[in-house]
C-alpha cells in the first residue's frame, strides 16, 4: 500500500494554518504504545527533537498540557513547584482524550478543546526545529520551536529527567 504524502485536515493543522505557521507533514505507521520514540526512530529524527504532548492535571484537577521531548521523561515534582501548584500527575487517557479533543496517542498541544496552560521544557525552545503530533496518531508536523513561545503561548519550565 502506498504512503500518504498528505493528511486531512485535523483541529492541530486548522489552527497552525490559521496562524499562518510553516509546518511539513510526517505521517508514519502508528504503534499503540510507541510513542516519541516509535516515532522518532521510522522518521529518522533524534528523539530529542520529537516532543511529546502530555496532558496532566494538578491537585484540584485542573488540565495543563506538558510539551517534553521524547525521550526525557516529566518530574512531576519539580514541574508542580515550579508552576506553583502542590502536586501534578498524568491524567488517564479516557480524562486526558476529554480534556484535549484528541486521543491519547495523537495529542497536539495545537487546538486543544479545552483551555489549558501549555508549559515547554525550556531546552525544547533552543532547537533548530521540532516534529510534534498534528492531532491524530500517527502524524507528527515539522515546525519551528517559537510557535509554541509565540502563538501557542508556552511557558518555558525545566522539569525534565532522562530516560
Amino acid at each position: 500500500m502506498a504512503k500518504k504524502a498528505h493528511v486531512s485536515e485535523t483541529p492541530a493543522t486548522a489552527w497552525l494554518k490559521a496562524q499562518g505557521v510553516a509546518f511539513t507533514e510526517h505521517p508514519y505507521d502508528y504503534l499503540e504504545h510507541g510513542g516519541a520514540q516509535h516515532s522518532a526512530q521510522v522518521l529518522g529524527l533524534d528523539p530529542f527533537a520529537v516532543i511529546k504532548t502530555l496532558i496532566m492535571q494538578d491537585e484540584a484537577a485542573h488540565p495543563l498540557a506538558v510539551l517534553m521531548h521524547g525521550n526525557r521523561t516529566v518530574s512531576t515534582k519539580n514541574l508542580a513547584r515550579q508552576i506553583g501548584a502542590k502536586s501534578v500527575e498524568p491524567c488517564k487517557p479516557e480524562v486526558a482524550n476529554r480534556h484535549s479533543g484528541y486521543l491519547v496517542g495523537g495529542t497536539s498541544p495545537f487546538a486543544l478543546k479545552r483551555r489549558m496552560p501549555v508549559w515547554v521544557e525550556a531546552t525544547v525552545l533552543a532547537l533548530p526545529a521540532i516534529w510534534i503530533n498534528g492531532g491524530r496518531r500517527g502524524y507528527l508536523v515539522g515546525l519551528h520551536p517559537a510557535v509554541l513561545s509565540g502563538p501557542l503561548g508556552a511557558q518555558p519550565v525545566q522539569c525534565a529527567l532522562a530516560e
